[in-house]
């Protein structure tokens, strides 16, 4: 399949009032939270997740709303074409692109398998790639459009030992982010690229994580922030999809946390211990 969509006549985008938001990893957690926030919105969107039924769980607490489910898995790049054309066939055109598929581990960095790499790479790193060069083309013949790429604290501070290559894939992906925006600014400044860093979140997202045996594991040493509910990250991502910005830490204690960080690692680290 060809990575450039075939392009709908431009009259076509008056049939839709509100914005297109396709959002991956839709079935649960975060995915499924931003998905109701802009259901009340009044947006159309499309739910990507390899979970038809969920997906349909999600969409019907919208019935107001304009919804088209993708099954796919986001680690396959062709499925990630998939849903691009699905949602530029279903509605004419795409506004928001929301990479939010992801998993967690629970595995220190000297007991992680090739299993365990390849794994996160694939679901919090490659995913977000596809997706980045699979909708770009779109926004590019636009001139306008938002890609969010949804990463965590720890892709910025990685101190939870237990989710060690979590951490570092997700902090690649806030690499290629800055790569990208930086890149689509020279030639096509009506695009924007946001990177979304939560913090704790009450979902089931560390329940689900590799390796992980039903309890919930510890969090970031030094790092005492209460944890925020989906619903919570998912306003804050509406109100960047609204007022884009280049990065936005969802939780307002993780700014200074990092701040620190970056300032002495190794005193960071250090305090870190001593209070775990």
């Amino acid at each position: 399949m060809s990575p450039f969509p075939l392009m709908v006549p431009a009259s076509r985008y008056t049939d839709f009032m509100n914005q297109t938001v396709v959002i991956t990893g839709a079935s649960r957690g975060i995915g499924a939270a931003i998905a109701r926030e802009q259901a009340r919105r009044g947006d159309n969107l499309v739910l990507a997740a390899r979970t038809h039924d969920a997906l349909e769980d999600v969409a019907s607490a919208s019935p107001n709303t304009r919804v088209h489910i993708v099954t796919a898995d986001v680690t396959r790049r062709g499925d990630v074409e998939r849903i691009r054309d699905e949602a530029i066939r279903t509605f004419g055109h795409v506004d928001v692109w929301i990479n939010n598929a992801g998993r967690g581990i629970v595995r220190p960095v000297l007991a992680l398998t090739d299993e365990d790499v390849d794994e996160m790479i694939a679901i919090n790193l490659k995913s977000a790639l596809y997706g980045m060069q699979a909708i770009a083309p779109h926004f590019m013949e636009r001139g306008r459009g938002h890609i969010i790429n949804m990463s965590s604290f720890l892709g910025r501070v990685p101190v939870a030992t237990p989710r060690s290559v979590y951490s570092a894939a997700k902090a690649a992906l806030n690499s290629l982010t800055a790569n990208l925006r930086i890149d689509l600014r020279r030639t096509h400044p009506g695009i924007n690229v946001s990177l979304v860093m939560p913090g704790l979140v009450a979902t089931e997202f560390a329940r689900h994580a590799r390796g992980s045996t039903g309890a919930i594991p510890p969090g970031a040493i030094g790092t005492p922030m209460k944890p925020q509910t989906a619903e919570e990250v998912a306003a804050i991502v509406a109100d960047l999809i609204d007022h884009p910005v280049a990065e936005v830490y969802t939780n307002p204690a993780s700014h200074p946390v990092a701040a620190r960080y970056f300032a002495d690692v190794a005193l960071f680290e250090s305090e870190a211990e001593s209070r775990s």
